[in-house]
């Protein structure tokens, strides 16, 4: 199985900052975001459910005032962080797009599917 290293384990805070890493969507250039909630790792294409566009407020800024949902910082779609199912907005119903990831070895890597690869340089 592929896997591409996103980030030490260590840089990704409970509740804090998400990493964005590139990948290709499609035939697409995208970012995927990891963020840790609950003590775990979770892993997303940066694309709101409702209208394909990024979801963090600035670069790495995926959660809400709590600490407690993923936030779109567009269209106030709120996400669930362990399942990117979406709760409430105008996507309610929706989820992210996960993307499969691994926690080892003090390491986070991604590992592609048949529509999230690797960006091609």
């Amino acid at each position: 199985m592929t896997e591409i290293r996103i980030c030490d384990s260590s840089e990704l805070i409970e509740g804090g900052k998400g990493i964005r890493f590139p990948v290709t969507a499609g035939h697409e250039d995208a970012t995927g975001f990891v963020v840790r909630f609950d003590g775990t790792a979770h892993a997303y294409l940066n694309r709101c459910a409702h209208v394909p566009i990024e979801l963090d407020w600035s670069p790495g800024e995926f959660f809400e005032s709590s600490g407690l949902y993923i936030m779109c910082a567009t269209h106030g779609a709120i996400y669930t962080p362990e399942n990117g199912h979406c709760t409430g907005g105008p996507c309610r119903g929706a989820r992210l797009r996960k993307i499969e990831i691994t926690e080892k070895d003090g390491q986070i890597v991604w590992h592609p599917d048949d529509y999230i690869t690797p960006v091609v340089a």
